[in-house]
């Protein structure tokens, strides 16, 4: 049974964003057809949408495993959770990113959570990933003994 479960998607504002290929697309076909320009831009603009879908990773927490993306980690690892709103996580993603750190992030995602962990097995200090719903993955996190 999972206890949280969040696939990264792409936020509504880039998918209309992305549909900008359309226009540009029959500017581009406008010498040639204007009708094969607008079934090419909206062939592209699908297949962008359809591969930021399908390539979104998931954040699944159960019992005994987070799962990050490909990744996963026993929850007996994780010490410690903590959410990091949009102010702070500019930093998180910035200045204060450790090279080691596991990431799990998207551009269109803002909130993060750094899961910290104590695996002697991996040098990895932390994860960093990205969720519209921080506080309730710490909570979660934080909950297991």
């Amino acid at each position: 049974m999972h206890l949280f479960h969040e696939r990264l998607t792409p936020a509504w504002w880039l998918v209309l964003a992305l549909f900008l290929a359309v226009p540009t697309s029959v500017l581009i076909f406008l010498p040639l057809n204007l009708a094969l320009g607008f079934v090419v831009g909206v062939a592209i603009w699908f297949g962008l949408v359809g591969l930021l879908w399908w390539g979104a990773p998931t954040v699944r927490l159960d019992e005994d495993f987070l799962y990050a993306g490909r990744a996963h980690i026993e929850r007996r690892f994780i010490t410690r959770c903590e959410p990091i709103d949009a102010q702070g996580a500019r930093a998180a993603k910035g200045i204060d990113l450790d090279a080691r750190a596991f990431l799990v992030m998207r551009p269109w995602i803002t909130p993060v959570v750094r899961v910290h962990l104590n695996d002697p097995r991996d040098p990895t200090p932390y994860w960093l990933i990205s969720t519209r719903r921080p506080e309730q993955l710490s909570d979660l996190l934080s909950r297991h003994d």
